[in-house]
């Protein structure tokens, strides 16, 4: 009943109830676009190359919903739009240029570094489509013969680049108009796309050769700890007590002091997100690829190269786990800035207690940072190679991506992020919240997907 009466709320508030409307029809336009097959393209005999999911090409696959192996207007999704993101928010750190437009311009700065972006992404998407027709196109059976290589190229790169300025368009929308991060939801409607049939697949397949329901409650219950596991991290802090000096309160000659506020700092333990995971995937593709370049077909016959392109071997889950626990540490050091940290305190005539201010300060939060990191680090390795374990115990590859890895973590951060928008909307109407107690936190203190996730 108080689920009930709690949709009830939602849907009384007109302006709640408008923008939830809006982002549904947003979100399937976007699926519409996803099955809308490039002109002389055989999807089927695509599909039938690169629809497993065993290699990378297959992982690509999940993230888009099924578009990539679909030959689709939106084949690419919105991923060079999170490339070019990723691109300019890395030159933030390292460009000064960027560094004043992100940090000082305000606004203005902002709108800069937005047009940048979609500048860049134009450029990634003309790389990325002219990859993807390549590959298309060493298909055997995957275009059609009778149409003109020189037309189907050029007409296709356009397709390809309007459908991904298009996508990035209609993120743009849902998040000016509709409820969550757009180019968040559109990555997580991508991704949750697959999971009914891949869910149904498996449940046919233990209820008709093994296991039965046993095992698909024990598959559910493992993966309901797992998603629990994902929200505790997500949201996960370490709270720097932080002590205000005493301030003067009252008229000159008559007043008197009082003690300062204590606030603290929040330390993420995953401070970094997915990108450590997004990182690390982008790095699996290079052994691979490099290896076809130098070594043509003999690369092919590599066990260990052709390991490198199956995410459920043991060299494969190694590195990929080391990479992960690196980027954490690379990505998080250039989130956290001790030394901006330990400024803005001395300009809050703030301090943390037992530490003296300045220097001390700074290498206390770098320290901290650095300890509360590795419980973070080594969980997001953990949960990018959990798939691969599920996998040996019998789940079918397409599920068995949902346990984990950037698939899992992107749901979570996006589901906790939408609803904590739609809470703040109940809260604002004085209305109960979507939990009992306490409030329902999302990735505060993160940047959203497509903006930096």
């Amino acid at each position: 009943m108080k689920f009930i009466e709690t949709l009830k709320n939602i849907w009384g508030i007109q302006e709640l109830r408008d923008r939830i409307i809006f982002t549904l029809t947003i979100l399937a336009l976007f699926r519409f676009g996803c099955y809308v097959v490039l002109p002389g393209v055989n999807a089927a005999a695509l599909q039938n190359s690169i629809g497993g999911n065993n290699d990378l090409l297959g992982l690509i696959n999940s993230f888009t919903g099924g578009a990539f192996t679909q030959a689709a207007v939106f084949a690419l999704g919105i991923m060079p739009y999170i490339t070019a993101s990723i691109i300019i928010q890395l030159l933030g750190f390292a460009v000064p240029y960027f560094q004043r437009l992100q940090q000082k311009e305000g606004e203005s700065g902002r709108k800069k570094i937005t047009q940048i972006t979609r500048i860049l992404t134009v450029f990634i998407t003309l790389v990325q489509g002219g990859a993807y027709l390549s590959l298309v196109t060493s298909t055997p059976g995957a275009v059609d013969a009778s149409v003109n290589p020189t037309i189907f190229w050029f007409s296709n790169m356009i397709i390809l680049s309007t459908g991904t300025m298009l996508a990035m368009w209609l993120g743009e929308k849902i998040t000016d108009r509709g409820i969550g991060n757009g180019i968040s939801l559109l990555i997580m409607i991508g991704i949750i796309a697959t999971l009914p049939r891949s869910f149904v697949s498996e449940i046919q397949t233990r209820l008709s050769s093994s296991g039965g329901l046993f095992v698909i409650l024990i598959e559910l219950a493992a993966f309901f700890f797992t998603i629990l596991a994902c929200v505790l991290v997500v949201q996960g802090i370490r709270k720097i007590p932080l002590q205000f000096a005493k301030r003067m309160v009252g008229r000159t000659g008559g007043s008197v002091p009082v003690a300062g506020a204590r606030d603290y700092i929040p330390l993420k333990v995953n401070a970094a997100g997915v990108m450590p995971i997004i990182f690390a995937q982008a790095i699996m593709f290079l052994p691979v690829t490099l290896g076809n370049w130098i070594a043509g077909n003999d690369a092919a016959n590599s066990s260990l190269l052709m390991s490198l392109n199956n995410w459920k071997s043991i060299p494969y889950n190694i590195l990929f786990f080391f990479l992960v626990v690196i980027f954490t540490y690379v990505y998080t050091a250039l989130l956290v800035n001790p030394l901006q940290y330990s400024e803005y305190l001395k300009r809050q005539n703030a301090f943390i207690p037992g530490v003296k201010p300045g220097k001390q300060t700074s290498e206390y939060i770098d320290s901290l940072t650095t300890r509360v990191t590795l419980p973070g680090s080594i969980f997001l390795g953990l949960i990018s190679i959990f798939p691969a374990f599920v996998a040996l115990f019998g789940v079918n590859d397409g599920f068995a991506l949902f346990f984990g890895g950037t698939s899992l973590l992107i749901l979570v951060g996006v589901v906790l992020d939408t609803l904590q928008q739609i809470e703040s909307y109940l809260l604002m109407r004085k209305y109960d919240g979507l939990v009992k107690s306490g409030r329902l936190k999302g990735r505060s203190g993160m940047q959203p997907i497509g903006a930096g996730m």
